[in-house]
């Protein structure tokens, strides 16, 4: 598949969701990065079997007036940005960003991007 991107963006925005997933699985759990193609786009998705990620605490992420950390699994720090550059990363490159979690299940993260 081929998309329509600034490949920087779009590897940055990877390397962040993917190391976050790392970060808040436990040893011995799932993370997995897949694709769906739909007609003008493609949806990257980044999901994990990891501690999850409370409603309250969801809805600060993409926030730039809330900065939102948590330690990971082996209190390891952040800064809350990571995420925020992702949004921007996105929607620069015309596409959406969401996340869909439960706590002590996993996260899943939904990005768009449109097919060249």
């Amino acid at each position: 598949m081929f998309v329509y991107a600034d490949k920087n963006m779009l590897t940055s925005t990877l390397n962040n969701l993917i190391n976050n997933a790392f970060k808040y699985t436990k040893e011995k759990g799932k993370v997995i990065l897949s694709t769906v193609k739909h007609y003008e786009f493609v949806e990257f998705i980044v999901s994990d079997s990891g501690v999850g990620i409370s409603n309250s605490d969801m809805e600060k992420l993409f926030r730039l007036d809330t900065i939102h950390s948590t330690p990971g699994t082996k209190d390891e720090k952040g800064t809350g940005l990571g995420l925020i550059l992702c949004k921007e990363f996105i929607e620069k490159n015309k596409g959406k960003i969401w996340v869909e979690s439960k706590l002590k299940r996993g996260t899943k993260f939904h990005f768009t991007i449109p097919i060249s």
